[in-house]
């Protein structure tokens, strides 16, 4: 065979490929339209929104607001539109958007199930969906989206319980299943998802405790937000291992026993919130080692009942300093307010402490906020104080003070 017979051979076969590749190109988004079309009559009012009046046929599907087109396959790759004011229910007609790779929701008015379609999206890397009014369960074929790094679900109405099936995202970098009604334990294999970064979960009614050795499997953890449960047991002493992480929240629930000394060792650490638990002990020396701490929040809690470590007021980044609502006793350092340029909060009140308000308080020259009411502080209040010009409330009340005038705080 010579090469002009070989060239044509060759041409006469790739032609109709072409040809075909290039059908089903069209076909293929077609159908990509159809199924966005299916989801624009889904939506109550369709004539009172942005999507009615721009999503047509007579247009390219990859035109259309809030539609991202892929370059190499021509089909659509991403669905955004968070916040345009959407109400309806998600058809399963989405599901047939076989190469998206982000669908984002959030900030509408979507209600009822989620559709099982959602589950062939095998593509999807990101499935945002938060604050909307969806309910029922957290379905259990979420774990079928094993490419999906952002799951982003909060503030929605789920019930029900976490699908032990999530284990299955490995890819998973950020849960957000908080400010829903969902109970039951965490399951114990959410916490050995490696690539996790964010756990948000507050504001739910979720039981039990958390595994001891949780942040052996979370090395790149980053925020831990369990705030508002009903969670039990003792903050795991492992915790120390959660290296990179900067948020730790788990205030309002019902965990007993120590803080870990280990938590001392979180030096990357921004925000601390502990308080409304049943802990017992101190509140530890090493959380003086926080030397990027801006919000620390260990408040009532009733089983602390020993001073406040003077090494709390040497940690220069603080903002807030909420221990109110203890039995801490002692005295405060007179040279405090000379460590803690950036305190804006200092509530100490409800607890035992005693002796004088330090002299230095003036400078804590971003100071707003004072409570240092129901304690037992003695002495004069110190005139240094009426050099914050920033002050916007001051409690001193029920304490042992002498000398207090009005005229001196205005």
């Amino acid at each position: 065979m010579n090469y002009n017979t070989c060239f044509h051979l060759l041409l006469a076969l790739f032609i109709p490929c072409f040809v075909l590749c290039l059908a089903m190109t069209v076909r293929n988004l077609n159908s990509d339209q159809f199924a966005l079309l299916e989801f624009k009559d889904h939506i109550a009012h369709p004539d009172q929104n942005v999507v009615a009046n721009n999503w047509t046929a007579s247009t390219s599907v990859c035109n259309w607001i809030g539609v991202s087109g892929g370059f190499l396959h021509k089909r659509v790759i991403a669905l955004n539109l968070t916040s345009m004011n959407l109400r309806g229910t998600i058809p399963p007609h989405l599901g047939n958007l076989s190469f998206l790779l982000s669908l984002g929701l959030s900030s509408n008015h979507f209600y009822g199930h989620l559709p099982k379609e959602l589950g062939q999206l095998h593509r999807l890397r990101i499935l945002q969906l938060s604050y909307n009014l969806l309910n029922g369960e957290i379905p259990s074929w979420l774990g079928n989206l094993q490419r999906v790094r952002r799951l982003e679900m909060k503030n929605n109405n789920f019930t029900s319980t976490i699908p032990e099936t999530l284990v299955n995202m490995s890819n998973l970098e950020i849960l957000s299943l908080g400010f829903n009604q969902l109970s039951g334990q965490v399951p114990s294999s959410i916490f050995k998802i490696s690539s996790l970064k964010i756990i948000y979960l507050s504001s739910n009614s979720l039981s039990g405790s958390l595994p001891n050795d949780m942040c052996h499997h979370l090395p790149k953890l980053e925020g831990l937000y369990l705030s508002l449960n009903e969670l039990s047991g003792n903050i795991p002493s492992s915790m120390g291992k959660c290296n990179n992480l900067k948020n730790l929240l788990l205030s309002y629930n019902q965990l007993t026993g120590i803080i870990p000394k280990s938590i001392g060792n979180l030096t990357r650490l921004k925000e601390l919130y502990l308080g409304l638990n049943n802990l017992e002990g101190q509140i530890l020396e090493e959380i003086g080692n926080l030397l990027g701490l801006e919000l620390l929040n260990i408040k009532a809690i009733k089983g602390l009942t020993v001073q406040v470590p003077t090494s709390i007021f040497n940690i220069s980044s603080l903002k807030t300093i909420d221990l109110s609502n203890n039995s801490l006793s002692g005295s405060l350092p007179n040279d405090m307010c000379q460590h803690l340029p950036k305190l804006e909060g200092l509530y100490l009140n409800k607890n035992e402490l005693s002796s004088n308000i330090p002299s230095s308080m003036g400078k804590c020259n971003n100071l707003k906020n004072l409570s240092l009411s129901l304690n037992q502080f003695t002495g004069i209040i110190p005139k240094s104080i009426r050099n914050l010009t920033r002050f916007e409330n001051l409690y001193l009340e029920w304490n042992n003070l002498e000398d207090i005038e009005f005229s001196l705080f205005l």
